[in-house]
């Protein structure tokens, strides 16, 4: 044991986190809804869909907005994939979403982008915004993730095939 004091963690490296994404985008969700993960910079994290799907619409009752149940997975996703922004190696999940809908989701694409804002050992608080395909903001999302120290059962990554 060391008598001196460790530092703050270190921040996972952009290989690791790029190795996430990869594993997690061939999962059978992430496939199915057509998203994609990055973590840009190793700073935030990016779902994207860059082709909307007739599945995806029906916000409002109409067939050009986004439904407000995908928006809710999206923002699921973004919030929760936060945790690897800490530490892809370990399990996480979120515990709680607040989600505020200011303007319909129509075009072609979409994006959520997800930040940290404060964490502490076990818990992060992240913010997530999502954009349409004119790079306006439409809706916005806070939420909980709770970190385990378990790790991934693959070893690598929460994506199961």
């Amino acid at each position: 044991m060391s008598d001196t004091p460790s530092g703050p963690p270190s921040r996972p490296s952009q290989a690791d986190l790029d190795r996430y994404a990869e594993l997690f985008n061939k999962s059978l969700t992430l496939r199915h809804f057509g998203a994609q993960v990055s973590f840009p910079e190793g700073t935030k994290v990016v779902i994207s869909l860059p082709e909307l799907r007739p599945e995806h619409r029906g916000g409002l009752g109409s067939g050009a907005a986004v439904n407000g149940g995908i928006l809710a997975a999206m923002f699921d996703l973004a919030i929760g994939c936060s945790g690897a922004l800490v530490d892809p190696s370990r399990r996480c999940a979120t515990v709680q979403l607040s989600m505020s809908f200011e303007r319909p989701v129509t075009g072609a694409d979409f994006r959520v982008e997800a930040e940290i804002d404060n964490k502490s050992v076990s818990l992060l608080f992240a913010t997530a915004r999502a954009f349409d395909g004119n790079g306006r903001e439409c809706a916005r999302c806070q939420g909980v993730v709770k970190l385990s120290n378990l790790p991934w059962p693959s070893g690598e990554s929460p994506a199961i095939n």
